[in-house]
């Protein structure tokens, strides 16, 4: 039933589509025309969204094709880590027989060491030049899409490789896999993503301490990446008894307090921090504040501010440092003290002023950001207000939205004007917005007042 339509839904990759027609009866392991599988379709389109949802509705990732092959085997061989996570499916560990999950990490790890291009070489006998693109993977990470000879691949085998590792329960030496992650040096390549993720996952003394070893490598990409794994550590917090939280946070101000050389893995260690509720978080921002690298400086205001609930009030010093990053010559730097400064809402005229003159900022972002924080802050001083007004002409809609939201907030009688000025109510993109929810409620109170008739239907945003 409805093979016809499930291929056609696979082509034009509409998951929704596909999950629909499944649960309608279509056979999940519909073949094409050249007698493969959908999920083939799907592997070869690298489109992990249908892939997942031919698993999820049945289809076999270890069916046996002509080539002697498996879907399974097409999804790893295809480079693209969010393919191959979707194509493996649930429990394979306990589905997949010794033979084929060391089939399965033999040809990752080929892969990964011989390299697309080499491997792509081998396989069609091309010698043109390799064409490389660099392409989303999933919605954060991304990799490189490498073509020769007609044949195409992309280049994650490397976070394959590591996925599948620990989808065995694998554990890869620590050495080995921030040397994967080191070999791309960014944050935002499939191989340091996997990399991470396992590092975060696995948390031993073992690998605390292999992990936290690569602190002092002298390469600062090495060093980078290991802050990267301890941020996760905070950010993925563990009921369990080695979290490893009040470590990673001791940890982070020792390498904060002990003079990291490299402006780039210094303000990531002060990222890192900001997420911890540590003691000395503040008495570390204050010592940064003045560091002559803009990107050190940008992550002081969330050190001296904290977000603990309730935020405690500022001290004298942490509101003379944010007032001095507010006139900072770094526009980031002055986004960054303005959206803490509106945050920490402390009362003063003076902390008024600043978040005011930085709503009127010459520049976008900083605008925005003081914006943004005004709209859920508590101040009721009369020129902030006066400068919400100021932004609902500003060319970022984002900006618009919160003046607009920011003065609803408050009550402000100016509110209706701002939401009209804001524009339609109905954005593609907005559905879930708080602020056009906040807005459209705010109308439907004013036009059907209390006593009035509540037969008719509300509005749908």
């Amino acid at each position: 039933m409805g093979g016809t339509e499930l291929v056609a839904a696979v082509r034009r990759g509409d998951a929704e589509a596909v999950t629909a027609l499944l649960e309608a009866g279509a056979a999940p392991d519909a073949v094409t025309e050249d007698g493969l599988p959908v999920l083939c379709l799907a592997i070869a389109a690298y489109d992990a969204a249908v892939a997942n949802a031919l698993v999820d509705g049945g289809a076999d990732p270890d069916r046996k094709l002509p080539d002697g092959t498996t879907p399974l085997v097409r999804a790893v061989d295809g480079g693209s880590p969010e393919v191959a996570e979707a194509v493996l499916g649930r429990e394979p560990g306990l589905r997949l027989p010794e033979a084929e999950r060391e089939r399965l990490l033999a040809l990752a790890r080929h892969w990964y060491e011989r390299g697309a291009e080499d491997e792509l070489r081998g396989r069609s006998g091309a010698s043109e030049p390799a064409r490389r693109a660099r392409v989303m993977d999933d919605e954060y990470h991304h990799v490189t899409q490498v073509t020769v000879g007609g044949l195409t691949v992309r280049a994650g085998h490397g976070a394959i490789l590591t996925n599948l590792e620990w989808a065995w329960r694998i554990l890869t030496p620590v050495d080995e896999l921030v040397a994967r992650a080191a070999a791309q040096g960014d944050p935002d390549h499939v191989d340091w993503a996997a990399a991470r993720w396992v590092l975060s996952q696995r948390r031993s003394k073992e690998t605390w301490l292999a992990v936290t070893a690569h602190r002092h490598a002298p390469d600062p990409v090495h060093r980078r990446f290991v802050v990267d794994v301890l941020h996760w550590y905070l950010l993925c917090g563990s009921s369990r008894r080695n979290s490893y939280e009040k470590e990673t946070a001791e940890l982070l101000v020792a390498w904060a307090c002990d003079g990291e050389e490299d402006p780039v893995v210094l303000a990531e260690v002060l990222r890192a921090l900001s997420e911890s509720a540590h003691r000395d978080a503040v008495a570390v921002g204050l010592a940064h504040a003045g560091h002559p690298d803009p990107r050190v400086r940008a992550q002081v205001p969330d050190l001296l501010i904290g977000w603990d609930a309730p935020r405690p009030a500022l001290g004298a010093a942490a509101r003379a440092a944010l007032r001095v990053l507010a006139e900072d010559e770094d526009w980031s730097v002055r986004a960054e003290a303005g959206g803490a400064l509106a945050s920490a809402d402390d009362g003063s005229a003076e902390c008024a002023d600043v978040v005011v003159r930085l709503l009127g900022d010459p520049v976008g972002g900083v605008r925005a950001a003081a914006a943004e924080a005004v709209s859920q802050g508590a101040d009721r001083t009369a020129a902030i207000a006066d400068a919400l007004v100021a932004l609902l002409d500003d060319d970022d809609l984002g900006t618009r939205l919160n003046a607009a939201y920011g003065l609803l907030r408050r009550g402000d009688p100016r509110t209706g004007e701002a939401i009209e000025r804001v524009g339609p109510l109905s954005r593609p993109g907005f559905e879930d917005d708080h602020r056009l929810s906040a807005f459209w409620s705010w109308k439907w109170d004013r036009e059907h007042p209390p006593g009035a008739d509540r037969d008719s239907d509300c509005p749908a945003p």
